[in-house]
């Protein structure tokens, strides 16, 4: 992982980082995606208990 990412930064070519980027982006865009309804459950559950708990901190 170290090699690719000494590799990336070396790497001369603009157009090359430019694709490396995009790449990132839509991996990052895709990601987001499959992880925010589960993200927003969790969220809706600690709301959910600060609600019933009025709020109290153990």
């Amino acid at each position: 992982m170290r090699n690719l990412v000494t590799r990336l930064v070396k790497e001369e070519s603009g157009q090359g980082m430019a694709e490396y980027g995009l790449i990132l982006a839509l991996v990052a865009i895709a990601a987001l995606g499959i992880l925010s309804g589960g993200i927003n459950e969790i969220f809706n559950k600690i709301g959910g208990k600060l609600n019933t708990e009025g709020g109290k901190v153990q």
